[in-house]
């Protein structure tokens, strides 16, 4: 069965020449519309305008279906009663349409579908809305009510779905969702998120991208800070065998998850094309020989300190998570593994002379 991806896009050319040649295993993409605007969840690091290389880049990629992200958790009410900042949206999305460079967008924020679906029909009957990851699907009731919410504006249908990333570590739900969901909806695909990896039902998360809307909105990011103190990364640096519960799922154990789902969704935009590179690749070839944590969105900044040795892990590991009652206290089998196949790297300090010579 040959492998379907659904991957970050950046305008890198490198980066997208290792797409191009790969557009069989490829679904679909997801791109940020529109950066100054920051519509979608993640603040990033690099400046990403789109310019007509972006756009060459994106349509190099024949072939395979492009989203938008515009899944921010919140917008600001000034955006969504600006006509001007809104009427900007709009006639981007018409760009892209007329490029047929886009398929739908991705979405959180149910006011700007209805903003959307209402200010400017035409584009939206043309494009798909898909609820994004933080939507939280975990159950076939929530997609059922999600897509009935769809149906009240003027949006296509979404041709694919992306459950919750709590469902990679309960493979009997997922197999329930996906089976009730395929019956009822039998055009619709169903994604998982694989290498998020952060905490298994994250007490921070919703909270977290909160605060990611609310920085990009007043464009004030130092108040991200504190989730190094209080939040998640807190928690896995004092406890970091915690990161063996998080739900990623291991190049090794995808073809486990095409029983069910049909697209493996990837992530780490904001870590740039070479780790996209070179997290595509393992995922493509279903191995990777090397540190966990370096196909690792949410926990790669524990990569230098933290080796994770993946190769370890067993070929049924998947299968042995799922059966996880989540009692800990009780348990301590992760805690075991991570100790035998875990290793904290020494400190190193990067040789500085040559730049400054």
């Amino acid at each position: 069965m040959k492998s379907l991806f659904d991957v970050p896009f950046l305008p890198d050319p490198s980066y997208v020449e290792l797409l191009a040649e790969h557009a069989d295993e490829l679904d679909c993409v997801h791109f940020s519309l529109l950066p100054d605007l920051h519509l979608d969840s993640r603040i990033l690091l690099e400046d990403l305008q789109n310019s007509e290389n972006y756009l060459e880049q994106l349509g190099r990629l024949q072939g395979v279906k492009k989203y938008a992200l515009m899944n921010s958790r919140f917008y600001s009410p000034e955006l969504l009663s600006d006509k001007e900042n809104m009427q900007c949206i709009v006639n981007t999305l018409h760009e892209y349409l007329e490029r047929d460079l886009i398929n739908g967008i991705i979405y959180c924020d149910h006011y700007l579908l209805q903003y959307l679906s209402e200010e400017a029909p035409d584009i939206a009957s043309s494009l798909e809305a898909v609820p994004g990851v933080n939507t939280m699907l975990d159950s076939f009731g929530k997609i059922d009510a999600q897509l009935s919410y769809i149906e009240l504006t003027r949006f296509k249908k979404p041709q694919k779905i992306v459950l919750d990333r709590s469902l990679n570590r309960d493979l009997d739900s997922l197999a329930k969702v996906a089976l009730k969901t395929h019956t009822e909806f039998p055009h619709i695909r169903l994604e998982v998120l694989a290498n998020e990896g952060c905490l298994p039902y994250c007490p921070f998360k919703l909270s977290h991208d909160s605060y990611i809307a609310l920085a990009n909105i007043n464009g004030d990011k130092s108040i991200l800070g504190f989730n190094n103190n209080l939040g998640c990364m807190n928690v896995l640096y004092k406890e970091p065998h915690r990161i063996i519960l998080s739900p990623f799922i291991r190049p090794e154990d995808i073809e486990l998850y095409f029983y069910h789902i049909d697209t493996i969704k990837l992530c780490g935009r904001s870590l740039g094309p070479d780790f996209l590179s070179q997290v595509f690749k393992a995922y493509s070839r279903r191995q990777h020989d090397g540190n966990l944590l370096d196909l690792l969105d949410a926990t790669n900044w524990l990569a230098d300190q933290l080796y994770i040795d993946n190769s370890s892990l067993s070929f049924d590991f998947a299968n042995m998570l799922s059966q996880c009652d989540g009692r800990c206290e009780k348990c301590g089998f992760c805690k075991e593994l991570f100790e035998m196949i875990a290793q904290w790297q020494p400190l190193s300090i990067p040789d500085k002379r040559a730049a400054v010579n």
